[in-house]
């Protein structure tokens, strides 16, 4: 992910020069351990933090016993893979839900985090996993804020208190009371912000946890403003009984130091990332796959679990059968395997839980964003659903209306129809059809060198 996109490249290839060494010795792990202080201090990552880490790297690595069948380069790996878990970890990062019903969470943090977004997007994702959700916002001081989460609950479908003209503690009693009587397994209490801690913030949010005495209170940390978010997080962990963070904004251009810095300072854990704007992105948080995925490992049960929860099974088995029949892979099951892409996520999402993916040639995956794969989208859609079934009937004519239907060049129509030929190719060979063989088979100028 951006978040850990340069700390991630900048430390396989640190790795990446102790392989092939005959031993691990005092003098490389010291020379290693340089240049990963460095990349550390250069991700913002907080200088007390990178002196724990790197100590207990060094502690590990000249302790260790290397095993024969195995090269020190991945031994060290390994080492420094085992310690960023450590790093991550502050905790149990799954939610605490195991209380009396409704299981209160309460949302802290400043303004601008996207407190509010993460309480639709948590409201999302509880919702997938069957629970019955109620949402509040006691932010009466920002009068847009209540509006805007009524906005997004009703975009993700959970229910909504409303509030007009009552104090955070009015509201919040008469959310609690109605959560109750609605028999709601979870109540999600969004809290006013502030552009910067302040006394009179901390003793509201102090006062609404002691009405609704929650099962969990999530601190709202913005990735991309680095240490003042660590720095923010401390803060609020003492004014309040904290027991995780959500991390916002993963996906944007933020150095990871944040990431990196707010388990080890609060010593709470990290339980969800935000990664985007859909009411989707919002991923619970595991400190081994994450530290697998900063050192290019990937997230093979990441991208599992992704594939299973929004895949489109009934249009997955519906290709699968006409594939059986021996019917042609067309232009119209095209679109949909490139839709069912950007329901996962989009290209970056998958990109970070491939392992290896990090280690792509510099500019490997330029162009394979997902506004191209809108672009190839909006392509199709401006064909005929007589050509879509046919695309044998695109000749010149044809493809200069489509890309000119598309706002796209005649060059895009032909670079398209010829990732779809290859799919084609691929989807002959196989008697069932699925989106892991489709991505396997668009290569060589599809998708990146690391798709397939």
């Amino acid at each position: 992910m951006a978040l850990f996109g340069q700390l991630g490249e900048r430390l396989s290839t640190t790795l990446g020069r102790l392989g092939g060494r005959g031993r691990i010795t005092e003098d490389n792990v010291a020379e290693t351990l340089r240049e990963m202080r460095v990349a550390l201090l250069e991700a913002d990552v907080a200088l007390p933090v990178i002196e724990r880490f790197l100590d207990g790297v060094k502690k590990r690595a000249l302790g260790a016993e290397v095993v024969k069948s195995v090269t020190p380069g991945q031994a060290f790996v390994k080492i420094v893979h085992d310690e960023l878990a450590d790093l991550l970890a502050a905790g149990d990062p799954q939610l605490n839900l195991r209380v009396r019903p409704p299981a209160v969470i309460l949302m802290a943090g400043l303004q601008g985090a996207g407190k509010t977004t993460s309480v639709a997007k948590l409201a999302a994702y509880l919702k997938a996993n069957r629970k019955r959700v109620l949402v509040v916002s006691t932010d009466v001081r920002r009068p847009a804020a209540i509006e805007q989460l009524e906005t997004l609950a009703g975009q993700v479908d959970v229910g909504f208190v409303p509030a007009d003209g009552e104090s955070p503690k009015a509201i919040a009693e008469r959310a609690l009371k109605q959560s109750r009587s609605q028999l709601t397994d979870v109540l999600i209490v969004d809290t006013a912000g502030r552009l910067h801690v302040d006394e009179e913030l901390m003793d509201e949010v102090r006062m609404l946890s002691q009405v609704l005495s929650p099962a969990e209170t999530l601190f709202v940390a913005d990735a991309m403003t680095g240490q003042d978010a660590v720095r923010a997080a401390a803060a609020f962990n003492e004014a309040l009984a904290l027991t995780g963070v959500i991390l916002t904004k993963a996906d944007g251009d933020a150095r990871g130091g944040a990431a990196l810095s707010v388990a080890e300072v609060t010593g709470r854990p990290i339980k969800f990332i935000g990664t985007g704007e859909r009411a989707d992105a919002l991923e619970a948080f595991d400190p081994q796959r994450m530290a697998g995925r900063i050192l290019g490992k990937g997230d093979i049960v990441g991208l599992v679990e992704s594939a299973t929860q929004k895949i489109d099974k009934a249009k997955a088995e519906k290709l699968a059968g006409k594939l059986r029949k021996g019917k042609g892979f067309d232009l119209e099951d095209f679109r949909g395997q490139i839709e069912q892409m950007l329901d996962m996520g989009g290209i970056q999402s998958l990109m970070d839980k491939l392992p290896g993916a990090g280690k792509l040639p510099a500019g490997a995956a330029a162009g394979f964003d997902d506004k191209a794969l809108r672009r190839q989208i909006a392509i199709v859609n401006s064909m005929t659903p007589k050509e879509r079934h046919h695309p044998a009937l695109l000749d010149g004519s044809r493809r200069k209306r489509i890309a000119k239907g598309s706002g796209t060049e005649v060059q895009d129509v032909n670079q398209l129809l010829r990732q779809f030929q290859q799919a084609q190719k691929m989807m002959k060979k196989f008697k069932k059809g699925g989106m892991a063989k489709m991505m396997r088979g668009m290569g060589g100028g599809g998708l990146p060198p690391g798709l397939h």
